[in-house]
């Protein structure tokens, strides 16, 4: 929820590394949910130069999470050269604790999944929810800047 402080281990990435708040202590944090059979999409979302530089430079640092392996999310950021870490919650502990894993529907198809941004503020509390149905594709950096 909005006021709510997210919870210091975030999860593990691509690397292996154990991702916690409080390494990006003093800094603003897009973290982006990512449903599983749409990791490609955030590259046209977040990815390309002038949308990533322009969070950048406003102070914002980008994590994906997906529930996606660690190898998966390897072979994505390596194809498309992605500049931001990417958290493998196998275990979808951290989209439990976030409240975003659940149904969804497309195209008549029901199917459990995640899609939602959450921008944290330099103090580790959530400031701002962006639900799937407000997330405008082709201007989602812009939407959180």
């Amino acid at each position: 929820n909005i006021g709510d402080k997210a919870p210091e281990i975030l999860g593990i990435n691509e690397k292996g590394e154990e991702i916690r708040l409080s390494d990006y202590k003093g800094k603003k944090i897009v973290l982006y949910f990512i449903p599983k059979t749409q990791l490609q999409v955030v590259r046209h979302k977040l990815q390309p130069a002038d949308n990533y530089t322009d969070l950048r430079k406003a102070g914002y640092e980008v994590i994906g999470v997906s529930v996606d392996n660690e190898k998966s999310h390897q072979k994505f950021i390596e194809k498309n050269n992605l500049p931001f870490t990417l958290i493998a919650d196998t275990d979808k502990k951290l989209v439990e604790q976030f409240g975003v894993w659940g149904e969804k529907s497309m195209y008549g198809r029901k199917y459990m999944g995640i899609r939602t941004t959450f921008i944290i503020n330099e103090e580790g509390v959530i400031e701002r929810i962006i639900t799937p149905k407000e997330v405008k594709t082709k201007d989602h950096a812009a939407q959180i800047l």
